[in-house]
């Protein structure tokens, strides 16, 4: 099963390096992974897509609060949430036809043409996990010669579910299911 853990750190060199490192220690693999700074500066937002079970997403959050520059975790796994993945794919388009056919493609499918060469053409296309490999499959007619995807990110509906530090007292909130009873601890 798929999980998606969202993390708010630190926004200070290092973080990401001991994420990454809690995960390969534990022996986890990440499908996804993306980081970006949030309307507060000196937060980052890392939003985490990785196969397991439930126990081992658990195990996940548990040690990433362990983490001295770790905010706030949450698995959003089962949270309505709205997900995204974007990705770039240079496709071969030398001649009006081809150039045509993949301009239809785009406006059906709402994508973007950001780039067209001689012999190739760039396409943008943004949706959910599933559409974005939809769309990928639909691509491949035309030849794929380079592709990228960012990641997915995702953000729970509705009202905020990540709720980060408390500047005044400079502690963090932590789920009391995970610190039996404790509701705070220190940083």
């Amino acid at each position: 099963m798929k999980h998606t853990i969202i993390c708010l750190v630190e926004n200070k060199p290092g973080v990401l390096n001991r994420v990454v490192s809690l995960f390969r220690r534990r022996n986890f693999n990440m499908d996804s992974l993306t980081v970006g700074r949030t309307h507060n500066p000196d937060v980052s937002r890392i939003t985490i897509v990785m196969e397991g079970e439930a126990g081992d997403a658990k195990k996940v959050v548990w040690n990433l609060y362990k983490l001295i520059d770790v905010i706030e975790v949450q698995d959003v796994t089962d949270v309505p949430t709205v997900e995204r993945d974007l990705v770039l794919a240079k496709v071969n388009a030398p001649d009006a036809y081809s150039r045509n056919n993949l301009t239809e493609l785009c406006y059906q499918w709402g994508a973007r043409l950001v780039d067209i060469g001689p012999d190739v053409a760039i396409v943008e296309y943004t949706g959910t996990a599933d559409k974005v490999e939809d769309f990928i499959d639909q691509l491949r007619s035309y030849g794929i010669v380079e592709l990228v995807r960012s990641g997915l990110v995702s953000m729970g509906r509705g009202i905020r579910i990540m709720e980060g530090m408390n500047h005044k007292t400079k502690r963090f909130a932590v789920p009391a299911a995970l610190t039996n009873g404790a509701h705070e601890s220190e940083s």
